[in-house]
């Protein structure tokens, strides 16, 4: 039996599968925690931030971890699942040590931090002790060579925390997260710390990241980026979430950035301020999957197999004479997805229309539309003005983001609190 590696860099182990010692996998590592003190030359590893099932971070001590290696890590299965919350004291490793820029005592030189080798002890304690570092401040030009490990006592400069910081490593680590999984991530990071993760997203991804975050973390970061950037990732996020950030800033704020957005899109996003937020027209997506009734059920099933439409979104196609884009043309009905199979190719939409499903109102509040959705069982219903155009269309996940209270995200899930009751787990002290 070999015995297992003593030294562990952390970017390696972002992702990495953590199993109990059945061979269950209790859930996935996304970082490290560690411990600086004034009383140790090197900062002590205290355990891991893992991701249960449920996009749950819990926090796993490292007395707890009997085993890591490359492709997984091996715990005693007790886990605390009370969500994890980062101490004043803590720092996370890939969220907050990779990307510093630090200097070598011995030269003065400055060199970027790529990655973190922890190491155990003799008494079995873990500690970092090594830095994967590259010459040069982060963005300049690199050549093959100028990469080393350098003991963590033989640099200095982690503890200026106004230094700005870059975050390239850091998403390299976590780049194959969903939007809503690197939302969590980053929530859980420093306020200055969010902000340079979040500038060096590209838009699309900044967009998908916002719609996940809460709207404190929202305005936060949308505050700080450039007039352009901002409007930019505005014209990125759905329609829907774009208004609901714009209506938590100041007035004079929101329509300065509609006024950089492309004249399209800003129009969107004006159509769903004019309503109240917790209104169908309020909180409805204006681009649903809209067809002629000439359209052909070939033509409908290439629309709903987009990989940017929500499940929600593509239940079903919505039926409206020209023009296409919301406001519309005379709505005529729609047809369900499941109907959409059952047809062959050719045959046209205004030939299966169900008319059943009556459409909502854009003042209709969110209660009544609730119980609308509940009583039909619907995914999505329709949303139409007062001339019957098609104005957009109200999903289960648009209602559902507006029934949950505000910090829904950081909330306590009753049922993971009884699981770790179950265990005999304690939170985490000292």
């Amino acid at each position: 039996m070999t015995a297992a590696p003593t030294r562990v860099f952390v970017a390696r182990l972002a992702g990495l599968a953590v199993f109990d010692p059945l061979g269950d996998q209790v859930g996935r590592v996304r970082d490290v925690i560690v411990v600086f003190s004034a009383r140790r030359q090197t900062p002590r590893a205290v355990g891991l931030v893992v991701e249960v099932p449920g996009r749950r971070r819990v926090f796993v001590p490292m007395t707890r971890v009997t085993s890591m290696d490359a492709g997984q890590v091996i715990t005693t299965g007790l886990v605390n699942m009370r969500r994890f919350e980062r101490r004043q004291t803590e720092t996370l490793v890939i969220g907050e040590m990779l990307d510093r820029t630090v200097q070598l005592h011995e030269s003065g030189e400055t060199v970027t931090v790529e990655d973190v080798a922890i190491e155990q002890g003799r008494r079995g304690e873990w500690q970092v002790a090594r830095l994967f570092v590259r010459r040069g401040r982060p963005g300049r030009l690199r050549r093959r060579g100028e990469t080393f490990i350098v003991p963590f006592d033989e640099v200095s400069g982690f503890g200026v925390v106004e230094q700005r910081q870059g975050a390239a490593n850091l998403l390299a680590a976590f780049e194959e997260l969903k939007a809503a999984d690197l939302a969590e991530m980053i929530h859980e990071l420093t306020p200055k710390r969010r902000l340079e993760v979040a500038a060096a997203l590209d838009d699309e991804r900044l967009a998908d990241v916002l719609e996940e975050l809460p709207e404190d973390d929202q305005v936060e970061i949308l505050s700080v980026l450039g007039g352009e950037r901002a409007a930019d990732v505005l014209e990125a996020m759905q329609p829907d979430d774009a208004a609901d950030l714009l209506s938590e800033l100041p007035e004079e704020q929101a329509e300065q950035l509609l006024e950089l957005m492309d004249p399209e899109e800003a129009d969107d996003v004006r159509r769903l301020l004019a309503y109240d937020e917790r209104t169908a027209g309020g909180i409805m997506t204006p681009e649903p999957v809209i067809l002629p009734p000439d359209a052909t059920v070939a033509e409908a099933l290439a629309h709903v197999r987009r990989e940017d439409l929500s499940p929600a979104l593509a239940a079903a196609v919505y039926v409206c004479r020209p023009p296409l884009e919301t406001p519309t043309g005379r709505y005529l009905g729609l047809v369900h997805v499941q109907r959409l199979l059952r047809e062959p190719p050719q045959e046209l939409m205004g030939t299966m229309l169900d008319k059943d499903v009556e459409p909502l109102p854009g003042d209709t509040q969110l209660p009544a539309i609730t119980r609308h959705l509940a009583t039909y069982n619907l995914v999505a219903v329709p949303v139409t003005d007062d001339a019957g155009h098609l104005i957009g269309v109200v999903t289960v996940d648009d209602v559902l983001d507006h029934l949950l209270p505000e910090d829904w995200r950081d909330a306590e899930d009753h049922l993971a609190t009884e699981l770790s009751d179950a265990t005999g787990e304690v939170p985490r002290v000292g």
